[in-house]
């Protein structure tokens, strides 16, 4: 959406003119789910969909919030406990950049955005990112916070105030990526690399039509597994054990042992996908999503079973590797296929699939 579209619309709906506009892409991992959290490699891409926040300052100190995505205008304060609304992610990050003097009073909000919410494609660190940047925008003050420290506090505001167990991985991907190009990112150092992606090789987003939330409880039932897994074995980050000694360890809970052989191996695919990608070795790549997906179905039991027939259905009509994508439970697969026969796939996999819709 332009910015005058997104002008347009906020002078629609608040009869004033907006004074800066925030924006964020949105991400698709390509492989490393799960990792970000247990101290591995995670490789997502920006996308070409993003999300915008428009603010304008309020003589007073309330909070009038609206979204083309939501019918309404929401009414909301500064310090305000979450309460399940669409709009807690945008409470929290306005509460954030008050606490660090980007923003005093209350603030006409409008989101619009081309990003499909419960995707698993970072639509809710989008959002906070894009709230920030348009705070700081705000304050006149661009160089107050650098885009590394923005996405540390976009982590602290769902870590805290959400209460969402996440990684860095989102944040960094959409306050930091480029579109065209992919994230090798070290969650543990916060060093990475933007690696450019082939221009003959499509990354297609399909969405399985069952919708996920990162509050729902099974991602932090994961984090939870996690850390008792790191716990047995002895370690704050699971990324770092051998594969080897996740199988050789003896009194390992079952699902400890699942959970931290996930970690491991999808840590080291990582590793090797980055490699695939400076050599432009789709074809390597795509087997490492293959694993990867299999080791999100088996070992961290995240996948389901409309996911795996999607993948596996991407797979048999043509994609050079498939998997899913995001926290799980639902949202998005995300495949590599040679452009040019873009078309005739998703055309081909969405009539096997009708519940499903192509993302990009």
């Amino acid at each position: 959406m332009s910015a005058r579209d997104v002008e347009q619309g906020f002078v629609e709906l608040f009869e004033t003119p907006s004074v800066v506009i925030g924006q964020a892409p949105g991400r698709v991992n390509l492989i490393g789910e799960h990792t970000d959290y247990n101290g591995g490699m995670v490789l997502p891409a920006a996308l070409p969909l993003s999300l915008q926040v428009a603010l304008a300052p309020r003589s007073d100190d309330a909070l009038y919030i609206a979204s083309e995505q939501h019918a309404g205008i929401t009414v909301r304060a500064f310090g305000e406990a979450p309460t399940g609304h669409w709009s807690d992610h945008l409470i929290g990050a306005l509460q954030a950049a008050r606490e660090a003097g980007l923003v005093s009073g209350g603030l006409h909000v409008r989101v619009t955005s081309s990003l499909p919410q419960g995707s698993g494609l970072s639509s809710s660190a989008a959002l906070i990112v894009a709230t920030l940047r348009a705070a700081r925008q705000l304050a006149g003050k661009p160089t107050a916070m650098s885009d590394l420290a923005l996405a540390q506090l976009a982590r602290k505001v769902e870590n805290d105030y959400l209460a969402i167990p996440c990684g860095i991985m989102d944040q960094m991907a959409v306050a930091l990526g480029e579109v065209g190009k992919a994230m090798l990112l070290d969650t543990d150092t916060l060093d990475y690399e933007l690696l450019p992606l082939p221009q003959e090789v499509a990354v297609c987003v399909v969405h399985s039509g069952v919708t996920r939330r990162l509050g729902d409880g099974r991602y932090g039932e994961r984090k939870r597994e996690c850390d008792r897994a790191g716990l047995e074995f002895g370690t704050a980050s699971l990324c770092a054990l051998d594969p080897r000694e996740v199988e050789a360890a003896r009194g390992i809970n079952a699902i400890s042992r699942r959970r931290a052989r996930h970690c491991a191996t999808e840590h080291r695919r990582v590793i090797a996908a980055g490699h695939a990608l400076r050599r432009a070795d789709m074809d390597a790549l795509g087997e490492l999503m293959r694993y990867s997906h299999l080791s999100m179905r088996d070992d961290f039991e995240m996948s389901l079973p409309i996911i795996d027939a999607l993948v596996e259905d991407a797979e048999a009509l043509g994609a050079i590797g498939a998997r899913l994508t995001g926290g799980g439970f639902g949202g998005c697969i995300v495949a590599l296929l040679p452009r040019v026969e873009r078309d005739r796939w998703y055309s081909q996999l969405l009539e096997r699939h009708p519940q499903a819709y192509a993302v990009i």
